[in-house]
């Protein structure tokens, strides 16, 4: 069984290498046929002159699909889903066997790179597959040998320039043929002398013995003296048998080691991190939640996109509160754009539909849906319905047992969904139970939300591009059956803190602008903590953030405020500070705040530091050794990048800091900077590290490169990798820092 098994698997793999036409859909009129086939690296699909990384969906799930492929059976449509910025790929099949080829062959290879280990992957070729392609493309008259000239544009190629006596010397080391060409062997010996790690080998050779192999007593004393390992006893003998299986219990080869360093268990980020390793049965509003603004939009809010993908890409990136902007659409069904722009519609059940299908595949816990509702009374009862009939069960429509007073936990609300917008005030409270229903006039979502659609509305009168109202007024009638979806995230306005005689009950939550938010955080620090022990707060951008950019969202948390909401689709340096925040406790989109903002009696403000039990200071030390193939920045053939690394700090006001590393000219392969840094971090359970990596120019602004962020709370000490993560927040296959951690408690 296993043979054929076997067979099958090849049958698929040769069929996508093999390739075949499919139907691209852009649009019902749109559809043309491309050839499309798997790249040697089984890891990206070729498209004619394009290559595109993927995952898959069959049949008609995207929206592109369930818009413009109707009228073709679903047997032949499939899609591949980028993990970037991208549009989803909609393709047609030309038969029911090519399209379960294609989704099966693709299906089986992401699995098994998923299920790789650190080993496999380095082992999986003899050359990197980006190595091997720059090498083929540098290989003029492909005869499957390298002259010298070819040797210096692949040297181009990778990101690294030298002289003229040093390549001719690199290449005279290894033409042991005499040939004046390297094949095979020799090019196989170049290569390793070009990655040559000689700040591992040091390590390595401190740490081994006299015949040159690391035994596991070796190993038990560098992962306890340099890597900090509590259980190195333990951790030893696994870390052998998984890197050096054959060698009698001892790390025989720098290879070995290497991959060790390479592995998660060698990476900066604390890898039971990427576990929920926090306490989930704290009331709500002791978390960080991972939220999304416009989380409809794919660019920016004056004429960008609205997609039901770009739902799916926030809540597989964490998110755990996303916001629907809802308006009268045709037809009696809601559509969901920004309010007085030329942003597309996308319709309200579609969106239901999406929130429904992505909401727990990347984490179980719950989702809260933002309503910011301009829609008549008819179509609210539409989005209710909708809300009722596709969510079902996952829909929260009653209080969980338990505590009246505050709220249940992530534990208690594992595959809920949560409604949040406003309830009729005189209608059964969610907890006490009062069952006078009358309704009433309430305004929008939120005075937030209105001051924002006022600031987007002025914006486009000036450029005359206003797109009609539908049905829109002042104040708005609220129906029951949407006020009856919201349970635990009451909208109300904010009318100052509570008064510790007439408290508000807890269920009843405000959003705030930015900029009121940061003002009442400068002036009002530890009353904003105490609120938000209690009470949820939902942050947004700025009104006038057209562009969809954002602000940073750390002087907020600081203050507990749980949901900070950003704009997903804009990277920069906050939203990799947000990912980085988010990346800990498992990356389930909850993160519980430190003790001193979850304490009734806590005396902290962030603006003001004083004496407390804020945590240990602690001194990081911080050393930038070398950097490992950094990706190009300039795609032309003689731009070599010059990387400089940059090192942030992100905390409270006394902890905000930044240094960074001298320029490496010409080198953008195997930079070496061996550079110390040290930061003192007062307030340790909320300070963010950022590592940038930039292409220095004189003369303009430096190019990006590549940035890791993680909490302060999760880095690993010793020599440590950082594997660098792309502008988007996707990680580049072989991009790493090589750097060396310490961290000592202040005296």
């Amino acid at each position: 069984s296993d043979s054929i098994l076997e067979a099958q698997n090849l049958r698929f793999f040769f069929f996508l290498l093999k390739g075949s036409q499919l139907l691209k859909v852009k649009s019902s009129s749109w559809r043309k046929e491309r050839f499309y086939k798997l790249q040697e690296d089984c890891k990206t699909i070729w498209q004619e002159s394009k290559k595109l990384s993927f995952s898959t969906m069959s049949g008609h799930k995207t929206e592109g699909m369930e818009k413009y492929a109707k009228d073709v059976p679903e047997y032949r449509c499939f899609s591949i889903i980028f993990k970037d910025q991208r549009k989803n790929l909609d393709l047609i099949a030309s038969s029911e066997d090519d399209a379960n080829h294609w989704i099966a062959g693709l299906g089986k290879i992401i699995a098994h790179s998923n299920s790789m280990n650190q080993k496999q992957k380095l082992q999986q070729y003899p050359l990197p597959y980006k190595v091997v392609n720059h090498r083929q493309r540098s290989d003029k008259n492909k005869d499957n040998k390298m002259s010298l000239k070819e040797l210096k544009d692949f040297l181009k190629e990778v990101n690294i320039e030298v002289d003229d006596y040093h390549a001719k010397k690199i290449f005279q080391h290894c033409d042991k043929s005499k040939t004046e060409a390297l094949e095979d062997d020799e090019i196989e010996e170049f290569y390793k002398i070009l990655t040559e790690r000689k700040e591992i080998d040091s390590i390595f050779q401190r740490y081994s013995d006299p015949e040159g192999f690391m035994s596991c007593q070796n190993l038990v004393r560098f992962l306890y003296e340099m890597q900090q390992e509590e259980d190195a006893v333990v951790a030893a003998p696994a870390l052998i048998q998984k890197y050096e299986p054959n060698e009698r219990g001892r790390l025989k080869t720098l290879d070995g080691f290497l991959m060790y360093l390479l592995s998660d268990e060698g990476n900066i980020f604390n890898p039971s991190h990427r576990k929920v390793y926090q306490d989930m049965t704290q009331p709500l509003s002791h978390y960080l939640v991972s939220s999304s603004h416009n989380t409809y939009l794919m660019e920016d809010q004056i004429t960008g996109p609205s997609s039901t993908e770009a739902y799916i890409r926030a809540l597989t990136k964490g998110c755990r509160c996303v916001e629907l902007d809802c308006w009268d659409g045709p037809n009696s069904e809601p559509v969901i754009y920004h309010g007085y722009t030329l942003t597309s519609k996308i319709l309200f059940s579609d969106v239901i539909k999406a929130i429904k299908n992505y909401a727990f595949k990347t984490s179980p816990y719950p989702v809260i849906i933002s309503l910011e509702n301009h829609c008549s009374v008819d179509q609210q009862k539409v989005m209710a319905q909708h809300m009722t009939t596709i969510l079902q069960d996952m829909l929260l429509v009653a209080p969980v047992d338990g505590n009246k007073s505050q709220f249940p936990s992530p534990e208690q609300l594992k595959g809920k969904i949560l409604v949040k917008g406003k309830k009729l005030s005189r209608e059964e409270d969610p907890v006490n139970g009062n069952n006078n229903l009358e309704a009433e006039d309430v305004s929008d979502e939120d005075e937030a939300a209105e001051i924002e659609d006022e600031s987007v509305k002025t914006k486009v009168e000036q450029k005359g591009k206003v797109s009609k109202r539908s049905n829109h007024c002042d104040t708005l009638k609220l129906a029951k059956e949407l006020s009856d979806t919201v349970v635990y995230c009451k909208s109300v306005h904010f009318e100052g803190f509570d008064d510790p005689s007439h408290p508000r009950a807890f269920y009843e939550m405000s959003s705030f602008s930015e900029s009121k938010a940061l003002k009442l955080a400068q002036e009002s620090g530890t009353s904003f903590i105490h609120h938000n022990i209690r009470h949820l707060s939902r942050i947004y951008p700025a009104g006038w953030r057209t562009d969809s950019s954002n602000y940073s969202p750390v002087d907020l948390w600081n203050v507990g405020c749980q949901i900070v909401a950003l704009n997903f689709q804009t990277a920069g340096t906050e939203m990799d500070v947000y990912q980085g925040r988010f990346q800990d406790n498992g990356f389930s989109g909850y993160v519980l705040k430190p003790e001193f903002l979850r304490d009734e009696q806590t005396k902290f403000n962030p603006k003001s530091i004083t004496e407390g039990t804020w945590g240990t200071k602690k001194k990081l030390l911080l050393k930038i050794i070398s950097g490992q193939q950094l990706p190009k920045v300039n795609k032309s053939k003689n731009s070599i990048v010059d990387p400089k690394v940059t090192i942030e700090i992100h905390g409270v006001q006394q902890d905000n800091n930044k240094k960074q590393t001298k320029v490496i000219e010409n080198n953008g392969f195997n930079p070496n900077w061996n550079e110390e840094f040290t930061f003192d971090i007062e307030i340790p359970a909320l300070a963010l590290v950022r590592f940038v990596v930039e292409d220095f120019d004189m003369s303009t602004k430096n190019d990006f490169i590549g940035q890791y962020t993680l909490p302060f709370t999760s880095l690993k000490q010793g020599y440590r990798h950082i594997h660098l993560l792309t502008k988007n927040g996707d990680p580049y296959s072989s991009s790493t820092l090589f750097v060396y951690i310490n961290i000592q408690d202040c005296d």
